[in-house]
């Protein structure tokens, strides 16, 4: 069982599994930001070019929308499929599903060529992307939890979500480079098509990693715990417990830890980069420099990050990086509002790895250790998606309809940004630590009763001194 036991633990089988994790989140993140990026730059005369600037960037923000919804339902139905049949199944139709509809985006014929059924085929396509996406980053953050040893599952964890710096990265170095080298009837002829065919060469990538994984050895022990209950259930001829009486109160945990990082990820990565270029006339290539610079100083904020759940405990970090953001955001759109070009980066990048980067980081692994293994990977993606939904999803259409509806005023983003960052402190007050905790346990966390909560906390506090 890796992970009662430290020693316990195939070095090279948690290698792979972690490139592979890494791969997976690359690609979506990478997907997720060649699509933001061109929904505030390009898609609005593309797509939509009958509209006013400021509801043309409202409508592509929706069908960066609607992507979310079918995450929810990808989220359920690759979850239970994940703790049916095993984590290494479906991380394959995920990245596959993923990789061909983001694909398929570079293919479409523009509004000019074929009216309507343009914007209709990009959101069917990002339907399909969403519902790929659904379980993917979940079930690659699973499988590394319950490879990695305890001692250490936050700092080999946050190795996966370094995928979100590197999908982030590749897609700004892209978008950045046809921005600098095409003028705008390139741009808006052919090049905003490069983008999305890169994605086709990282899936490749990750399937071809992904055919020499194992199976989680979790899945394994979860089998011989399941018959064990089942046999002692018979014996002792008591009646069964209502099911998902706890798992609820560790889901709105979960869902809670999830909405402030997936808010922030929504205005900071996709809806701040319009807002700079309609209102503020700032030029498309500072947003694009702002986040390649986040993502490079993210290689150091994640692990860094990681190490500290590790250490001080994933509930106290996760308290005080959205407390940090809260107090942060003002500032933020005050240096933004500047259109100091320095001054405009400082602020993203700092916001961009406290609010972002940072819970990211613990994001993945708390989550796993909040459910037990019997529906862990469902009520983590599920968790991550309907936060996702309400926040990433639709936070950037209501920032940009609050927006436009203030006539430029930043303040509803920095009230939305303290909003989302609020529900994640609320949650991660309210969560017991996790940090630790075994992953073969069948139950929540949030399960357990009170004094052995105590006795956990307890402990590692006392480990801590």
């Amino acid at each position: 069982m890796a992970n009662n036991n430290d020693t316990e633990v195939d070095t090279k089988e948690l290698i792979k599994v972690t490139a592979s994790g890494w791969m997976g989140t690359a690609m979506e993140f990478m997907d997720f930001q060649l699509y933001s990026l061109a929904a505030a730059i390009v898609f609005g005369e593309i797509f939509f070019p009958e509209s006013s600037p400021a509801m043309a960037l409202v409508m592509a923000m929706g069908t960066y929308g609607a992507g979310y919804v079918a995450r929810l339902l990808g989220a359920y139905f690759f979850g239970r499929m994940g703790d049916k049949m095993g984590r290494r199944t479906v991380l394959f139709v995920t990245i596959m599903l993923m990789g061909l509809a983001s694909t398929a985006i570079g293919f479409l014929p523009t509004y000019q060529q074929v009216g309507i059924w343009a914007p209709i085929g990009l959101v069917v396509l990002r339907i399909v992307q969403g519902f790929g996406a659904g379980a993917e980053i979940s079930g690659a953050g699973v499988m590394v939890a319950e490879f990695a040893k305890k001692s250490n599952r936050g700092l080999v964890g946050s190795f996966v979500c370094l995928g979100t710096s590197t999908g982030t990265l590749l897609a700004n170095l892209i978008w950045t480079i046809i921005l600098m080298k095409l003028d705008d009837n390139s741009l808006y002829t052919w090049g905003w098509r490069i983008p999305f065919y890169a994605s086709f060469l990282i899936m490749i990538v990750a399937i071809l990693i992904r055919m020499f994984i194992k199976e989680s050895p979790v899945m394994a022990e979860k089998k011989k715990l399941l018959e064990k209950e089942r046999i002692e259930k018979l014996q002792n001829a008591a009646p069964e417990k209502p099911k998902n009486k706890v798992a609820n109160k560790s889901l709105l945990v979960a869902l809670g830890l999830r909405f402030g990082q997936a808010g922030n990820s929504g205005i900071l990565q996709t809806y701040i980069a319009g807002f700079m270029v309609t209102f503020l006339s700032v030029q498309k290539t500072v947003t694009t420099n702002a986040n390649i610079i986040a993502s490079l100083v993210s290689f150091i904020t994640i692990p860094v990050v990681g190490y500290l759940g590790d250490k001080v405990g994933r509930r106290k970090m996760y308290m005080f990086l959205s407390a940090a953001m809260v107090v942060y955001a003002i500032p933020m759109l005050l240096m933004i509002q500047t259109r100091n070009t320095v001054l405009l980066t400082i602020a993203m990048v700092i916001g961009l790895n406290v609010g972002v980067q940072g819970m990211f980081a613990l994001e993945n692994v708390m989550l796993a250790e909040l459910f037990g293994s019997k529906n862990r990977m469902t009520f983590m993606a599920l968790a991550k998606e309907i936060a996702g939904v309400v926040a990433t999803g639709f936070g950037p259409l209501i920032a940009a309809s609050l927006v436009s509806a203030f006539t430029g005023s930043w303040l509803p983003i920095a009230v939305m940004i303290i909003v989302f960052s609020l529900f994640t402190f609320f949650s991660a007050y309210k969560s017991v630590e996790t940090t630790g905790r075994d992953l073969n346990d069948l139950t929540d966390a949030m399960d357990e009763p009170k004094n052995d909560k105590e006795k956990v906390t307890e402990k590692l506090e006392s480990s801590e001194l």
